[in-house]
């Protein structure tokens, strides 16, 4: 199977009180309402109306009940004064009342989740897709720069951020901006007075909400800090954990994470207290708050002014009132952690991209496989310059071999001959054809490619091979696991050739995945074959059992091979040493040897190892 992609799959985790911002709030909110959500205004007016609707009738619901409170009062007292007490008829009908407007408020709020939940879902599967079409356009250099981790995470956690938030934001705006301005109105028309109490507590809740803030802001901060610093370091020892036992190191490791995770502790404790003080002292100082609204209340009505009713409806206003206070801060840091995803995502797909299209592109029909390197010039950064002036003509058909120390520029060479990175100066012809002349798609269906490390999806056997040929027969298929050696093996797993790979494929070796990658080009028949240390993770026995089946593919192939084993090169027509970017010296391995330069020294010294 591939390897397992480690790196920072969740972007920084934002604890409580830690808000992540966009760099350009403005301008991505504007693009994203442009370039994406525009697409559906008729869906966003219809979530806009029916989300007002429902909290308008929502909201009236408190009123209507407190005429029932009223009538019940009034019933109650006429019934003390030998009147003829409560009139349940008429009570029965308030409550009807009620109960149909919040049946058509619940319906309004289920019509309007509905429709955002189906915009935010299409916006997603939108931003998905255009992002599985641009990964496949983006250069090589764009992920040389970043880790796996980092290129998830805007696939997965940011588009994840995007959709969630953007469902939830803008119906909570919504309602929670109605709910406000609605709470409001009916507050003063019950009793402008016990209205301006109610107002009066609003600024010291948020006094004291902001100080508890800035003092929990900083231990929110540090408490981030040390839970990266004990996360690093349980990643690190779990990952190399035989290490730390055969070096005895458990003590050493136990104590450094106990130091770091008792900061962990000690900021964590004091962020989590603080932040835990807000909700009591909020609730007190609003029960304070209903106090004296209850006592201002109680007043009015011994006056005559407003009914017990009002008084009921206005407490169950001022409860509500907060609310959508919290609400709006909450929506706030939504909006925040959702632009900046947004803005990420957008700068991903404004990343640019590999150049497709040529010209008047030339056909790879009836090419042979003539390779041509004519004093290439290559860097990955262009001040550092790591091929200076490569020159080699190979011929089609010809088993090329190149050897050289780490660095030299080896894998560099093959990853310019496909086009996964254009040169600097110079040409790489292929049948007298520069490679920019050629789609980059058309140029490497002419390559077939065995690298170091093996790469198999989660699919069949038979998928596996098949990736490099979909239309290939079932025949075809197993001719080619033939050929590398690897049919007979195949028939004695579960399900032979139908048999899923993933991570439990425990009975599949290394060397027996690496056979399966080897399988998958011979089903491509390419005119080129690069060997990128093909056999590297293939024991000796494996080798020579695949040696033989590699020598007939390579037959009437142009054939690059990179290899550190200099033993598996020796009967290549042309071996080409590097050191440094440039070809020091070329020849046959007799020829070389011979010479007594560089291949020899690092023949010899190769040797001599092996021989220990």
């Amino acid at each position: 199977m591939a390897n397992n992609i480690r790196g920072p799959m969740r972007r920084n985790q934002m604890g409580a009180g830690a808000v992540e911002k966009a760099n350009d709030f403005k301008g991505t909110t504007k693009k994203l309402i442009k370039d994406y959500l525009s697409k559906y205004k008729v869906a966003l007016i219809i979530v806009i109306v029916f989300a007002i609707g429902s909290t308008i009738f929502s909201i009236v619901g408190p009123k209507i009940l407190g005429n029932a409170t009223t009538e019940i009062f009034n019933g109650i007292i006429s019934k003390l004064s030998g009147g003829s007490g409560i009139d349940f008829g008429k009570i029965a009908g308030i409550l009807l009342t009620l109960l149909v407007l919040y049946l058509i408020s619940a319906a309004f709020s289920l019509i309007q989740g509905f429709t955002m939940t189906s915009v935010a879902q299409k916006l997603t599967y939108k931003l998905r897709s255009d992002i599985s079409v641009k990964i496949n356009k983006l250069p090589m250099k764009y992920f040389d720069k970043r880790t796996n981790g980092e290129v998830l995470s805007v696939i997965t956690n940011d588009i994840d951020t995007l959709s969630q938030n953007l469902n939830q934001s803008i119906t909570q705006i919504i309602t929670s901006i109605c709910t406000l301005i609605g709470i409001l109105i009916m507050m003063f028309s019950i009793s402008w007075e016990m209205t301006l109490v109610s107002l009066i507590i609003l600024p010291i809740t948020v006094f004291i909400v902001s100080k508890i803030v800035g003092k929990s802001q900083k231990y929110f901060a540090r408490q981030q800090d040390y839970l990266g610093h004990v996360n690093g370091q349980v990643e690190e020892v779990y990952g190399g954990h035989t290490i730390v036992k055969a070096f005895n190191a458990e003590e050493e490791t136990i104590k450094e994470f106990e130091k770091a995770n008792d900061e962990l502790y000690k900021s964590g404790w004091k962020s989590q207290f603080l932040s835990g003080l807000m909700h009591p002292i909020m609730n007190f100082v609003g029960n304070v708050g209903y106090v004296a609204v209850a006592i201002l209340g109680g007043y009015l009505a011994i006056q005559g002014r407003i009914t017990v009713g009002n008084i009921q409806s206005f407490i169950q206003y001022n409860k509500q009132f907060t609310q959508p206070i919290n609400q709006i801060a909450q929506v706030s840091s939504m909006l925040q952690s959702m632009v900046a995803a947004a803005e990420r995502v957008f700068k991903f797909l404004e990343e640019p991209e590999e150049v497709e299209t040529v010209k008047n592109p030339v056909s790879t029909d009836g090419l042979k496989g003539n390779v041509k390197f004519d004093h290439v010039r290559f860097g990955y950064d262009e001040d550092r310059i790591i091929i200076n002036d490569f020159n080699a003509d190979i011929k089609d058909g010809q088993k090329i071999a190149i050897v050289g120390p780490t660095g030299a520029g080896k894998t560099t060479m093959v990853k310019l001959l496909m086009r996964f990175y254009d040169v600097n100066s110079g040409a790489i012809l292929v049948d007298g054809h520069n490679v920019k002349d050629f789609e980059r798609g058309e140029l490497r269906r002419m390559f077939g490619m065995v690298l170091q490390d093996t790469w198999l999806f989660g699919g069949t056997v038979k998928e596996n091979i098949k990736y490099s040929n979909p239309e290939a027969t079932d025949a075809e298929v197993i001719e080619a696991a033939k050929s590398a050696h690897m049919h007979h093996f195949i028939k004695t797993l579960p399900k032979a050739y139908d048999m899923v790979i993933n991570e439990e494929s425990s009975n599949i070796s290394a060397g027996q995945k690496q056979l399966l990658t080897i399988a998958r080009v011979i089903l491509a028949n390419p005119k080129i074959l690069i060997l990128d240390e093909a056999t590297s993770s293939i024991d000796t026995r494996t080798e020579q059992q695949i040696q033989a089946a590699m020598d007939n593919l390579m037959k009437g192939r142009t054939s690059f091979i990179i290899a550190h084993r200099l033993s598996t090169i020796k009967n290549a027509d042309l071996i080409l040493v590097m050191n440094h970017g440039d070809i020091v010296e070329q020849g046959t391995h007799e020829e070389l040897l011979a010479k007594g330069g560089f291949y020899s020294d690092l023949y010899n010294s190769q040797f001599e190892v092996e021989e220990e």
